[in-house]
């Protein structure tokens, strides 16, 4: 308003001093509702900026004027598995729980996110994130037991602080940020927001097989240019071989079973996205780092008078993934392929730890991959007045194949084909505003094949039919003023 009031005083002046009354300068009211829907427009362009204040992986442009924001994701779902949960139905006698089956409801995952733009370039980024629902503990007087305190746990579940991190941006070229934060290896941690995959559940290829939201304290440097490329470059702690396995690869040892982080030895890890075509990403990804002795298990003294001594467990990942996402149409994909130096050493010393140790004392493979496509169509998107009120109707199919023990070291046997499997899945997603999703799905496992007891090759675990719906949602909460 302020500017209005002195476009308006400055045409009067200039009116004043520059015409007589006998050559007076006309100037129409549509003169000036072109010059002030001008002004308008000036000012409007001048209150939005980029300033990067998100906690996501890949920067993002948010208003100027929003100093404090508050936002989030989670998921409501159900699903009925017609297999077994039982935890020997990968033993030697699978055929055991054919006819088995079970049932779940769950929080999988509810985020929080809090962020402030400080201004001059400086911002925080937070997230703390309950998974499963949560934690319930509590202290209860038993009456039946001569009143004794008893803790009992009510609830299980994972309250983490998912991220915390400090950042300056010098120009969109050059932002630094120190803290806790995402990994961006791979397309599932990059992009882990409920509304940016079809499925119910997370792609189970990349979750299996690395961390998923995978967080570490870390220095990054990071950047977008004005043409569609972003770039990140993190230095962080490496990996703990100790509690590498054989179902999940190098997936547990990402954070610390401890009350700080272990630093015995490092690792980097990058990213680069091309945004530059419309409705189109590309992404590359990798991790490279040692793993082996940042472990409390053994001293560094007593690992270089062992057998051990040049063992170091170097964790390499390389990860695509992209996106198309134009005309009604998304068109997902991913492939991560990772390799682990010294496996079979690592797996053997594993194996002998002590019982009640952090390990847990199984084979590891030195190779583990994760393929992923899925596709899905907007059937609203036929329908003009449906695409008016921003609702969406997609029809989607998906394909996965994983094995966390693609190769390894020592074992002649099939005892681990069950670590690799294909799953095919349709379903459906449906829209009624941007940040709310309801989703169903329909998704059947087929185990990998191995070698029988009677010596020929072919089916050996019962395959895995699931059914799930959910409910979810992503995005910022708009705050009155």
């Amino acid at each position: 308003m302020r500017t209005k009031a002195t476009i308006f005083l400055f045409i009067l002046i200039s009116c004043a001093l520059r015409v007589s009354a006998e050559d007076s300068i006309k100037v129409s009211a549509a003169d000036l509702q072109a010059l002030i829907k001008r002004v308008e427009r000036l000012e409007q362009k001048d209150s939005v900026s980029p300033k990067i204040v998100r906690a996501d992986t890949i920067p993002t442009q948010v208003e100027k004027t929003r100093r404090f924001t508050i936002g989030g994701y989670g998921e409501v779902t159900a699903k009925h598995c017609f297999y077994s949960n039982n935890y020997l139905r990968y033993g030697k006698n699978p055929e055991k729980y054919a006819n088995d089956h079970y049932g779940e409801f769950d929080l999988p995952h509810v985020v929080i996110y809090l962020g402030y733009d400080f201004g001059k370039g400086w911002s925080v980024g937070t997230e703390i994130e309950f998974e499963h629902g949560g934690t319930e503990s509590a202290v209860e007087i038993e009456e039946e037991e001569g009143g004794e305190y008893e803790s009992e746990i009510e609830r299980g579940g994972e309250v983490a602080l998912e991220q915390f991190w400090l950042q300056k941006a010098f120009n969109r070229y050059a932002i630094i940020r120190a803290g806790m934060q995402v990994i961006p290896v791979g397309g599932l941690n990059a992009h882990h927001e409920s509304t940016e995959y079809f499925g119910v559940y997370r792609n189970e290829g990349e979750f299996t097989i690395i961390p998923s939201t995978w967080h570490e304290v870390a220095l990054t440097f990071m950047g977008s240019t004005k043409n569609g490329w972003h770039y990140q470059a993190m230095f962080l702690p490496g990996l703990d071989s100790d509690r590498f396995n054989r179902k999940n690869w190098i997936k547990p040892g990402a954070g610390s079973p401890y009350e700080f982080k272990l630093a015995n030895v490092f690792a980097g890890a990058a990213r680069v996205d091309y945004t530059g075509v419309r409705g189109l990403r590309l992404s590359l990804s990798g991790y490279c780092g040692n793993s082996f002795r940042n472990t409390l298990s053994k001293s560094n003294v007593e690992l270089d008078a062992s057998a051990y001594k040049d063992v170091k467990g170097t964790v390499t990942i390389g990860a695509f993934d992209f996106q198309y996402k134009d005309h009604g149409v998304i068109l997902r994909g991913s492939f991560t392929y990772g390799h682990l130096s010294d496996a079979a050493a690592i797996t053997q010393y594993n194996i002998s730890m002590r019982k009640g140790s952090v390990s847990s004392k199984q084979w590891v493979a030195s190779d583990a991959l994760a393929a992923g496509f899925e596709a899905g169509y907007d059937f609203f998107s036929l329908n003009r007045k449906l695409v008016e009120k921003k609702q969406q109707f997609y029809l989607f199919s998906r394909y996965d194949y994983y094995d966390s023990m693609f190769r390894y070291d020592g074992q002649p046997t099939d005892m681990y084909s069950w670590c690799g499997r294909h799953r095919a899945a349709v379903g459906i997603n449906y829209f009624p505003i941007k940040q709310i999703g309801i989703k169903a799905e329909f998704s059947y496992g087929i185990l990998k094949p191995g070698m029988r007891a009677d010596g020929t090759r072919g089916k050996l675990y019962n395959d895995e039919p699931q059914f799930a719906v959910g409910i979810v949602y992503a995005g910022f909460y708009q705050l009155t003023h």
